[in-house]
């Protein structure tokens, strides 16, 4: 009996809460957190999610209507908190998407080119080989990105389903004389 694995993400602790990590970065910048910015940060940390700044702006909405957050406001605290290394920003499908590098462990993706779904995953055999080469190169390791593109299972049968139903609706048909 194979010994089934788990490729599931390991809860990391984190010192600081977020916004006071934010806080502590812009402080470091000459900056200062803001009502404003530390509502963005909570928004952005109260749930994980891979997602955009239109999406961001959308759960904003009853404050960016109350004229408390405006959106330069959002796409200037997205900046920086790529910057302070708390989101990670990937281009995908040809628009920016982030999610969370802070208070999050390190780890690896699947993305499905048709219906843009991202797996996340972790898996320790990929860490050692990762560190194999970099030991046999003498190299530092600081940290590593995998996207893995693909076609999900889902996909695949829609993609097998909707072939089957051209390959049947193709078949000639035959009427006697």
């Amino acid at each position: 009996m194979s010994k089934s694995r788990s490729f599931s993400l390991r809860p990391i602790r984190v010192q600081l809460p977020p916004a006071e990590r934010f806080g502590r970065f812009l402080q470091s910048a000459g900056k200062r957190i803001t009502r404003r910015k530390r509502l963005i940060v909570e928004q952005v940390f109260s749930h994980h999610d891979h997602f955009d700044a239109d999406e961001l702006m959308e759960h904003l909405r009853p404050l960016m209507a109350r004229r408390k957050v405006s959106r330069p406001t959002v796409y200037r605290a997205l900046a920086e908190l790529v910057e302070a290394g708390m989101l990670r920003k990937m281009e995908i499908g040809g628009r920016n998407v982030y999610e969370h590098e802070y208070g999050y462990p390190s780890h690896d993706h699947l993305y499905c080119q048709s219906c843009n779904q991202l797996i996340e995953f972790d898996s320790a055999e990929l860490e050692r080989i990762r560190d194999a080469v970099a030991k046999e190169y003498k190299f530092q390791v600081l940290g590593h990105r995998m996207f893995v593109t693909g076609i999900c299972a889902k996909c695949r049968r829609k993609q097998s389903s909707a072939a089957a139903s051209q390959r049947q609706s193709k078949k000639p048909t035959f009427s006697p004389p």
